[in-house]
């Protein structure tokens, strides 16, 4: 698997990029935020499978690098930050980081969390093909670039933010995505006060698409795209 090691001291990223490549990992080390942005661009390579990504990087903060990765990419990503206290987690969660490792760490667990955000990615990436041009999950087309969906051909006119919320959930389906990670990312707010607009959403879009059983609740978690059978 490839990954991506974004961390600006040197002496950690080669002890670090050691230990990962003893476990069979192609690591490639960015040294900045811009670094890390211009790597994930050719898209004539393997993918990555993972972004290590540390929060204290010299030319961008960390938290506007994620946002930026996951507004192009669904690619997992683990923050590793010093910040222990749980408001910095939160944000990073909320901005759509997959995990988040406060150091010092146990290099064992960090290839555990590596492993396990590998495997949700792998198995939303399974139900859904995704052409340059949009997304298709049995009968439901997403066509990114038009925001127009069709169920079996058939047009469905979706508001801005249904579409905006299908597509989301369409980006890894069979993974659970938490309310606030929904919230923070279509209605660029927080959590509180907003999850009623949530689920008025989620309905209005099982009902517009004929398939009440496409956005599955995740009971005190959040929501999942189950992909319906063609």
């Amino acid at each position: 698997m490839r990954l991506l090691l974004v961390e600006d001291d040197d002496h950690v990223a080669a002890a670090l990029s050691a230990v990962l490549a003893r476990h069979g990992f192609q690591v490639v080390h960015a040294r900045n935020g811009e670094e890390a942005l211009r790597a994930l661009l050719p898209a004539d390579k393997e993918p990555f499978g993972v972004v290590l990504l540390d929060l204290g990087l010299p030319d961008q903060d960390g938290y506007e690098v994620c946002g930026k990765i996951r507004k192009r990419s669904a690619i997992p990503v683990i923050m590793v930050t010093a910040r222990a206290d749980v408001r910095s987690r939160i944000h990073g969660l909320n901005l759509g980081a997959d995990d988040y490792v406060v150091k010092p760490y146990d290099t064992g667990e960090l290839l555990a969390r590596i492993h396990a955000v590998a495997r949700r990615k792998t198995a939303g990436d399974e139900p859904a093909s995704t052409p340059a041009d949009g997304l298709r999950l049995g009968p439901v087309r997403i066509e990114l670039p038009t925001r127009r969906v069709s169920v079996d051909g058939e047009e469905v006119q979706l508001t801005r933010k249904e579409f905006d919320l299908l597509a989301l959930l369409a980006q890894r389906p069979g993974v659970v995505f938490r309310r606030e990670q929904i919230i923070s990312e279509v209605w660029r707010t927080s959590w509180e006060g907003t999850g009623r607009t949530l689920e008025v959403h989620v309905a209005s879009l099982r009902s517009k698409l004929r398939l009440p059983a496409l956005i599955e609740t995740v009971r005190g978690v959040g929501y999942r795209l189950v992909s319906p059978s063609v």
